[in-house]
């Protein structure tokens, strides 16, 4: 972030310098550019299709936030509600064993998309300002594996669907024309939104609760590309920020780091589901 705020350039110009000479710049481009293709097929698919996975647990939730936002019953908007939507429909293909891009892991794989794919359709921004973003989102990504992790099993859900969730703030700042160091507050803002977040699947599958965290973390992913834009900055610094995200994921309990032994998947709903799937 520092080297591209001095250079005043994107951090994804940064982060593509890393390639070297311009074939492998253009090799870097072209395989981004495919993994966005994936994403945008997951999104069409998770909306487009019945899906349904095969513990029946989730499945046409997409479905349902697109419908009613087509009908005009979306309550803070239309692309917030696309936001939702596309969040949802990524984690459902996902949960039924479809094509997706593990954006950091499969588990949060739809906060991503969900973010910004929208933002560039609202912005009228080119598939190469998406793809550039999403270089950004990596780099973040990158930055949380190193000094933390983005596995639910060893960090809880604030590893997987909060690291998602900063990777698309940052990103999304960028693709609204802010900042680098916009981009690093929003991520920092981002993160602090899910501190603590345990990682609880019901009957140990991918499906219940984190479908629906991918919508909930691209919600706070947008609040906080909104508070960044206009100014708002973290305190902490946001790699002060993910350092606290490696000490509270140590902390906490292994119960609550995807072992399906406490949170939500030891509910006496979460138990019979997991007693009627065997």
């Amino acid at each position: 972030m520092d080297r591209a705020q001095a250079g005043g350039v994107r951090i994804s110009d940064v982060v593509l310098e890393q390639y070297g000479d311009d074939g492998g710049r253009a090799r870097a481009l072209d395989e981004m550019k495919r993994r966005l293709h994936v994403m945008q097929g997951a999104v069409r698919r998770g909306l487009e299709e019945r899906l349904a996975s095969r513990s029946g647990l989730t499945g046409g939730a997409a479905r349902r936030v697109e419908t009613a936002r087509a009908r005009g019953g979306s309550v803070l908007g239309d692309s917030f509600s696309r936001v939702i939507a596309r969040s949802l429909a990524v984690a459902e293909v996902n949960a039924c064993m479809g094509r997706i891009v593990a954006a950091p892991t499969a588990g949060s794989c739809g906060v991503i998309p969900g973010v910004l794919i929208t933002l560039a359709e609202r912005l009228d921004r080119s598939e190469q300002d998406l793809v550039m973003a999403l270089f950004t989102a990596a780099a973040v990504g990158g930055v949380i594996a190193t000094r933390a992790t983005v596995s639910g099993a060893e960090g809880g859900c604030q590893a997987e669907c909060g690291a998602a969730a900063a990777m698309a703030a940052a990103a999304g700042v960028e693709l609204c024309g802010g900042t680098p160091a916009q981009s690093a507050h929003a991520a920092a803002i981002s993160i602090k939104g899910t501190l603590g977040l345990v990682c609880d699947p019901i009957a140990g599958l991918v499906e219940v609760p984190c479908v629906k965290r991918n919508a909930l973390a691209a919600a706070n992913s947008v609040a906080a590309i909104e508070m960044a834009l206009a100014g708002v900055e973290s305190v902490v610094p946001v790699d002060e920020v993910i350092d606290t995200m490696k000490r509270v994921g140590r902390a906490i309990p292994e119960s609550l780091r995807e072992t399906s032994l406490g949170g939500l998947a030891t509910t006496p709903t979460a138990l019979e589901i997991a007693r009627r799937l065997g």
